[in-house]
């Protein structure tokens, strides 16, 4: 009796030991299966087809970008979208690849981030891009850690692990073309300063291999706090980067403006107006341009019908490297110091 309880055991052991070995089989075979086939079919033969990309995120956050007749535009504030950022997020989900699905339970969606962006505690970003013939919805959870993130596509029940990773922000700033303008050092010939309350003064040089900026309208008996002082000033719009972007609206009522003029060797003149809100507030910013010269034209013309009619928000030092008061540049006064009284006899 006891022999056949034990062959029993040994006959349900060794069936159970098949079907663990089965199970495991099939569930490689499904993963092998699923590793290396494209996440989104037939995207990377349509990228140039494109003519929209939706991003959605959690808390209603959304961006729109929209393929015009010559570049991509953020529709939120119909303004040149950053076109080689949008570049790498195409080639990005042209290339996405599964390495391996997990799971197919809704309920277990919110550990990789992979719920619809409108459900309750949502954390990942829905990505619509739309073509003529065919639109890919995909939602992009949250990373591994590594190289890849989770990812489901829209109306489809199994998540997957799939790579690169993508990112995606929903906001529409971060979308902005983001460079304003580019004046490099060596192309400024001079600089003329009205910050708000401040007293007005001038940069100059004769040729761009000037050591150093000569600063006019220093008051008597004050000195430069360096030989350089004034150089950085003319770095000012080198590179310059924008935080949002708004169609251009009057300051608020009382608030100081205040302007800097830049002026290059080749003749073009840029004036740059600007504000701030509150004391801690943003900082806006206004471009125009012209020529003073017959060279500047061409480039005057491209600048002005580019930065016309916007508003800018730019970073707090920048704001402050374009407008810098003159007393920054200055030595400080000297105090002045009173002689202690001897006691009285």
């Amino acid at each position: 009796m006891k022999q056949r309880h034990l062959a029993i055991l040994f006959v349900v052991s060794f069936a159970v030991l098949l079907v663990a070995i089965w199970v495991s089989h099939r569930a490689q075979q499904s993963s092998a299966s699923v590793a290396g086939t494209p996440v989104l079919p037939g995207l990377t033969a349509h990228l140039n087809a494109l003519t929209e990309v939706r991003i959605s995120g959690a808390d209603g956050r959304h961006v729109t970008l929209l393929k015009g007749a010559h570049r991509w535009q953020v529709k939120q504030r119909g303004y040149p979208a950053d076109s080689g950022k949008l570049r790498k997020l195409l080639i990005d989900l042209g290339n996405l690849k599964a390495v391996e699905r997990k799971t197919r339970l809704a309920a277990d969606y919110a550990a990789l981030g992979v719920q619809s962006p409108g459900a309750a505690g949502a954390s990942g970003v829905r990505i619509d891009l739309v073509s003529p013939a065919h639109t890919w919805s995909l939602i992009v959870g949250h990373s591994d850690g590594g190289s890849g993130a989770y990812v489901r596509r829209v109306g489809h029940k199994q998540s997957l692990l799939a790579t690169p990773l993508v990112m995606a922000e929903a906001k529409p700033a971060q979308w902005l073309s983001p460079i304003i303008i580019d004046l490099q050092h060596q192309q400024v010939r001079s600089v003329e300063e009205h910050v708000a309350r401040e007293r007005p003064y001038r940069i100059e040089r004769t040729a761009a291999q000037d050591p150093h900026f000569r600063v006019l309208g220093v008051p008597p008996g004050r000195k430069l706090n360096a030989p350089g002082a004034a150089d950085v000033l003319a770095s000012a719009l080198s590179n310059l980067t924008l935080n949002d972007v708004r169609k251009a609206v009057p300051p608020p009522r009382g608030v100081p403006l205040s302007s800097a003029v830049f002026t290059t060797f080749s003749g073009l003149s840029v004036t740059v107006s600007g504000f701030q809100t509150a004391q801690h507030g943003p900082h806006y910013i206004e471009l125009t341009a012209r020529a003073v010269g017959p060279k500047a034209a061409q480039a005057a013309g491209h600048l002005a019908a580019r930065v016309h009619g916007w508003q800018y928000r730019i970073p707090g030092y920048s704001y402050r490297q374009i407008f810098q008061p003159l007393s920054g540049l200055l030595q400080p006064l000297a105090r002045h110091t009173v002689p202690a009284r001897k006691p009285a006899a």
